[in-house]
């Protein structure tokens, strides 16, 4: 267990790159779950306590730090390891490329040297809302004026036959990665539960490791949820490539054999398998706050400002439903962009500040030598847009929804990925365009691609349209 000479908040024993602008509005409704306290006003005593030591805890606490929040800051994690990054777990740090160290976000004496209180293995087991504080697990009480819950996600369990052997691995965590890296090995038949982003990077590094590899995708295709059917087709040609097998419409019925797993057992068959790795999404923690009557759905329902229906608790992160102004509509996000913007913004709110988080999601995954990036939110186009070559392995979509682009998914094509999404941030922040204004920008940006070029960045090949037949 990691542990810093850290500053105590006030405690009390047997008692209880964002897009941000200036904009109104209440917090989602909800239970009250009681009268709420009044946070102080001074603030150099004010306490702000952060439930959750992932991504969006810690960057909350630095944007408090960094914008001149002088109170007291208690940043609470529950696992023994000081913040650090997850999407490494799943590439580089699994194929033991990158070591422990480089994983953390800030130096351990970060925390310490701008009196951030962090506290390791520190679950909270209870909300005290009327009052103003959290019950860690053995009793510590800790007292706060403004509460931010960033408690992630975790991962969506296979309740089937087996599940709970000793060969069967689930990913999130530094010591889930820990446990894995040790048993994956050349030879070792490798059985991955779900086609999804994990499920498909796992399969890579463990391919590359020499392992032989079998991908047990419940859908039609390998990212159904996320991507169009021509990158799923692209990435699953690429793992058959590299000897991966790919199985669509395998729903896992089983687990079997003795201490150590032997078979895969699906409705259309049985695969076998050394190792098996569950990779079929994830659930928002929101059991804390549920219990603390704070209304969840899918997630910690916020508002555009990150609150609550407390007015003194936030959320940011996996763990929060909120409003998206671009998307015009409610969503939840399992992502790294998602966790650091909307910790930016609730920090700054939690300040007093009246900054309302409306940002893009973007997103990337790394397999093989193929790096995809994406940006906007596909659902709902109408026409795709394609530049590149997929046969050279170096092209990008745009997808449009009546002349304008929505999304973008780029495969070794930053260049054209971030002119797309430069583009997205424009519409983002204009009122709904007029017909006349779609239609000069479809021209611009379909029959004019130089002139759509020069006001973005500087591409050299015309756009090739493709209609989609079916997704």
């Amino acid at each position: 267990m990691l542990t810093l000479p850290l500053s105590s908040p006030k405690e009390t024993p047997g008692r209880s790159q964002v897009s941000l602008s200036p904009a109104g509005g209440g917090s989602p409704q909800g239970g009250s779950g009681g009268a709420q306290r009044k946070p102080r006003r001074d603030s150099l005593r004010e306490i702000f306590v952060i439930v959750g030591a992932g991504q969006a805890g810690a960057q909350a606490a630095y944007t408090l730090r960094e914008r001149g929040f002088a109170g007291r800051i208690v940043l609470l994690g529950d696992e023994a390891q000081a913040p650090y990054q997850r999407p490494p777990l799943s590439k580089t740090f699994l194929a033991g490329g990158l070591s422990v160290d480089r994983l953390y976000l800030r130096p351990l004496s970060f925390y310490a040297s701008n009196d951030i209180d962090l506290r390791l293995h520190a679950p909270v087991e209870v909300i005290e809302r009327k009052v103003g504080r959290v019950r860690l697990h053995g009793g510590t009480r800790v007292e706060y004026d403004r509460l931010l819950i960033a408690t992630g996600s975790r991962p969506r369990m296979l309740s089937i036959p087996g599940g709970k052997g000793v060969d069967v691995h689930y990913l999130r965590t530094l010591q889930d990665a820990f446990r894995l890296r040790t048993k994956i090995a050349p030879g070792m038949r490798v059985a991955i539960i779900g086609g999804g982003y994990i499920g498909l990077e796992v399969a890579a590094t463990a391919s590359v490791a020499g392992a032989k590899v079998a991908v047990l995708e419940a859908e039609g295709r390998v990212l159904g949820r996320v991507t169009s059917a021509a990158v799923s087709e692209f990435f699953a040609s690429a793992h058959r490539e590299h000897g991966v097998e790919i199985h669509c419409n395998a729903r896992v019925t089983a687990f079997r054999g003795g201490e150590r797993l032997e078979a895969v057992t699906c409705e259309q068959g049985t695969i076998n398998a050394d190792l098996a790795v569950v990779g079929i999404g994830a659930d928002a923690n929101v059991d804390l706050a549920r219990n603390a009557g704070l209304l969840c759905e899918n997630g910690i329902v916020v508002d555009e400002h990150c609150r609550t229906t407390d007015p003194n608790i936030f959320a940011a992160g996996d763990c929060t439903r909120h409003p998206n102004a671009w998307l015009k509509r409610q969503l939840r996000l399992e992502s790294v962009q998602n966790a650091v913007d909307q910790a930016t913004a609730a920090a700054l709110n939690m300040m007093g500040n009246e900054c309302r988080y409306a940002e893009i999601p973007w997103f990337w995954s790394n397999q093989y030598e193929h790096k995809l990036q994406t940006a906007g939110c596909f659902d709902g186009y109408d026409e795709i847009l394609e530049r590149g070559n997929r046969d050279s392995g170096r092209f990008a979509l745009i997808y449009c929804k009546e002349g304008l682009p929505i999304a973008v998914d780029a495969i070794n094509m930053p260049r054209e990925y971030m002119a797309v999404r430069k583009l997205l941030a424009g519409q983002r922040t204009q009122q709904q365009p007029s017909e006349s204004a779609m239609s000069e920008n479809r021209e611009k940006f379909v029959r004019e691609p130089a002139a759509w070029r020069r006001e973005t960045d500087p591409l050299q090949r015309p756009y090739a349209k493709h209609y989609l037949r079916s997704p």
